[in-house]
């Protein structure tokens, strides 16, 4: 194979890799925030003119470096921002709304997930006790008509669909809906009601004594929701906890030291912050966390961003538990939030955070915008997430270390690099898989073939030894071939052990919800094995 079809593959792969988890867990996926609302900060702006003037005000007040605001003048607002830093962004007022609601472990509208099949809209999870629930709609359920407008077989983009069902707390909606196995449609009216949804995407004990955990965000409920699981957990024999942090792209710095503060006994320094307009914030520990004995290793990966490496940062820096997998993200900067009267905000840089012995660990914005946001393709092409080169990238204070109590030496700049690195494991992935992937086939199969062949309770009691049979696996290509993809069966046969785990583990999340597919992916997965025995 040619270097530059390899690197192409290995490209395609790196999104592809969570393709299938993301597909299903939809808005739970927040990436690259890390937020620190204190203020009520609200402008008035009369138009887009009045709106940079105002945004360069805020930006000479706060920003966390010097700027020369006279450069910024008569620039488009996103241009205009882009001077400053990569993370410094304007959001119009839906995506303001948006980001705040998942921020806050709540949303409005009827508490349903959706999967668009076939020009369908089908629904994957509805969420006990939301108004959906109340109302009666089912897992399984297609969803035909929103009030009087048809949805289903028009070919309808995802955001039109779904745009018609969400809306305030308190206004109304109208589905037809077609349940599994029966005939005709009903109709249902649904009020819309607050939805409260757990910032703990999986929590169960993986043997006697070792428990997982996975979060995806830091919202306002993490710590009260991890304190839940945690009590839970224990009660059933936990000694050693796993804490996945794996494409937790961050959310509110306070989440974060919430959660450190479970971990770590009192009066240690979690993070601080601090800019040229915001003086140095220290963070400690209160002390009474759930968890401060006990062995802990906590996963990231090159999507860990923000808050979880505020996380990681402490828990290396203090020697509290091991880090596993690959260098995170690197992003070392604390936005606050100004909010106009439109609804739109300004999330603007007004700090940088520091671990406790000191480190940023933000990495190099110099190159732009671009080039930033391209900066993990780099790591792949470099070999670093594939092929074990882990040599410490130091784009701050390339020659100064930072050794804990213990003697380890971490460094500052470029993210969390793990005590224990596990490459990204490519083994299979080929582009036969990688079309499948991005035609979401394996998808459409499990919702449209599998899920209906085999129960929840068959799953749950036959979790380690499942996998799809004979007759799965022919119907398959045959499914392949109706959505007019040529089959290359070489390269299905390399692909077939992680085409039959994916459909696994979908299957799983689609019957047992997000426990069941982590259940089922943490049974091959290289990270959380190594975990297991670093915890030993």
């Amino acid at each position: 194979m040619k270097k530059t079809t390899r690197f192409n593959i290995l490209i395609a792969l790196t999104y592809s890799v969570t393709l299938i988890g993301g597909m299903v867990l939809g808005y739970k996926f927040l990436k690259d925030q890390g937020f620190k609302i204190e203020r009520d900060n609200r402008y008035t702006a009369d138009n887009n003119a009045q709106k940079v003037e105002d945004i360069i005000h805020i930006i000479n007040k706060n920003y966390v470096d010097d700027i020369n605001a006279d450069s910024l003048q008569h620039l488009p607002i996103d241009s205009l921002l882009h001077q400053l830093d990569p993370h410094s962004m304007y959001l119009p007022a839906t995506k303001a709304f948006e980001m705040t609601e998942t921020l806050e472990g709540n949303f409005e509208g009827i508490g349903v997930e959706y999967y668009i099949l076939n020009d369908t809209l089908l629904v994957t999870n509805v969420f006990k006790d939301g108004p959906a629930y109340l109302a009666g709609v089912k897992q399984g359920d297609k969803i035909l008509k929103v009030d009087t407008t048809y949805i289903s077989g028009r070919s309808l983009p995802r955001s039109a669909m779904i745009g018609k069902i969400r809306g305030r707390k308190g206004t109304s909606v109208q589905l037809t809906i077609l349940h599994p196995g029966v005939a005709s449609a009903s109709v249902l009216k649904i009020k819309r009601g607050k939805v409260e949804v757990s910032s703990i995407d999986a929590s169960y004990m993986i043997n006697n004594e070792t428990a997982y955990v996975r979060i995806t965000k830091f919202g306002a409920n993490t710590d009260e929701d991890f304190i839940n699981a945690i009590r839970s957990l224990k009660a059933r024999g936990m000694k050693k906890l796993i804490l996945d942090l794996r494409d937790n792209g961050g959310g509110y710095v306070s989440a974060a030291t919430g959660l450190a503060n479970q971990f770590l006994p009192e009066n240690k320094l979690i993070v601080y912050t601090e800019g040229k307009h915001e003086p140095r914030t220290d963070y400690f520990t209160t002390g009474g966390g759930e968890f401060e004995q006990g062995k802990l290793a906590v996963l990231i990966n090159e999507n860990s961003a923000s808050a979880s490496e505020i996380f990681a940062g402490a828990i290396q820096d203090l020697d509290r538990g091991i880090i596993v997998g690959r260098r995170s993200f690197g992003k070392g900067l604390v936005q606050e939030q100004f909010a106009f009267d439109d609804g739109s905000a300004l999330n603007l840089t007004i700090a940088r955070y520091y671990t406790p012995l000191g480190r940023s660990i933000q990495k190099s914005y110099k190159r732009g915008y671009a080039a930033y946001h391209h900066e993990i393709e780099d790591r792949l092409a470099e070999g670093e997430l594939t092929a074990g080169n882990v040599k410490t990238k130091d784009s701050l204070q390339k020659t100064v270390a930072y050794v804990t109590e213990s003697g380890k030496r971490v460094y500052a700049g470029g993210g969390i690099q793990p005590d224990v690195y596990v490459k990204l494991d490519t083994t299979g992935y080929n582009k036969f898989y990688i079309t499948l992937a991005n035609k979401k086939v394996l998808v459409d199969f499990v919702f449209d073939v599998l899920s209906e062949r085999y129960t929840p309770s068959y799953l749950a009691q036959n979790l380690s030894g499942f996998t799809i049979n004979d007759a799965d696996y022919k119907d398959l290509l045959k499914y392949i071939q109706s959505k007019n993809i040529v089959i290359d069966y070489k390269q299905l046969i390399a692909a077939r052990p992680i085409i039959y785990n994916d459909l696994k583990v979908m299957l799983c999340k689609y019957h047992l919800g997000d426990t069941g597919y982590y259940k089922a992916h943490n049974l091959t997965d290289n990270v959380v094995k190594q975990a297991m025995a670093s915890l030993q």
